[in-house]
């Protein structure tokens, strides 16, 4: 088990998504904010490594606009030692990284031009973990989209995007998760026999929509869906339900004591926990000694 965090290390005076507006684009602004963004990236997983957590999920923004068409330049070249340098830092300390394009990766809207959008930015975030010269368990994360009113429609046309519009490159790297909404574990379960896309749990949005599955039921079915070989071990969002706040918002600081029952409900099962908590490093360092403390932490 590997334990990690989303994006942003709130100990460090840097962040890996620095950006400007769309109509301050230029090839030496953008040439700069990459510089800075990786720079502070290599900083962000240093401290990671230092601190005994070996998952970390890499910000859509490291190279800003790369997906929109303001964007010819060619930063894939630019750069390429650079990520090359930090992809054999992440596999020289047994990191896994992964990466979670926004909400507007959508590829089941019945907007064409919101589908085509979506693959240029899943292609862009695939192509840095290609970069970095990561294997596929690596992994990009999206959500099952939109019902549209005929949830089941909404499924089949995904996979018919899937099938038809989306690169090898993407397809070997994509994986879906449970939202707190609309795509239950059982909806992402089905998208997964239409593609084979493994499935990504989240215990958070399972407590907030399901099929009635017991946590380690659902997190045994999840599992299920990864080959070993080609995808790894199964990545999970954590987070626990914010109090006094809408459904599904995360907690501001882990609840050690949940985290230590979800820990003893799966025990058995391996998997890598990604914390979708809000002080980030903060609550994943006290998730990785309660992970310790019950054996469970790979070192």
């Amino acid at each position: 088990m590997k334990i990690g965090y989303p994006c942003i290390n709130e100990a460090l005076d840097c962040r890996s998504s620095r950006t400007f507006r769309l109509a301050s684009y230029s090839e030496e602004r953008l040439i700069g904010t990459v510089e800075q963004n990786l720079a502070c990236l290599r900083r962000i997983l240093e401290y990671n490594v230092q601190h005994g957590l070996l998952f970390f999920r890499l910000t859509s923004d490291i190279v800003p606009f790369a997906s929109h068409e303001v964007n010819t330049y060619n930063w894939q070249e630019h750069f390429k030692m650079t990520f090359r340098r930090l992809g054999s830092y992440i596999k020289n300390n047994n990191m896994r990284i992964s990466m979670h394009p926004d909400q507007f990766v959508v590829l089941n809207s019945p907007n064409e031009k919101t589908v085509r959008n979506s693959i240029a930015e899943l292609v862009y975030q695939g192509s840095v973990l290609d970069l970095m010269g990561l294997d596929t368990t690596a992994k990009l994360q999206i959500h099952g989209g939109g019902a549209y009113g005929d949830k089941p429609s909404a499924i089949q046309r995904f996979a018919e995007v899937y099938h038809t519009m989306l690169p090898d490159a993407v397809k070997a790297r994509l994986c879906v998760e449970n939202d707190d909404r609309t795509y239950t574990l059982q909806d992402c379960l089905q998208l997964h026999e239409l593609t084979g896309m493994p499935v990504i749990f989240d215990n958070l949005h399972h407590e907030c929509v399901n099929n009635r599955e017991p946590m380690r039921e659902a997190v045994e079915m999840a599992a299920a869906t990864w080959q070993p070989g080609r995808d790894g071990i199964l990545m999970m969002d954590y987070s626990s339900q914010a109090p006094n706040e809408r459904r599904g918002k995360h907690v501001q600081s882990i609840e050690e004591q949940l985290f230590h029952d979800f820990l003893a409900e799966t025990e058995g099962l391996d998997m890598d926990i990604m914390l979708e908590i809000k002080d980030k490093q903060e609550s994943a360092l006290k998730a990785r000694d309660v992970a310790k403390s019950l054996g469970r932490l790979q070192v």
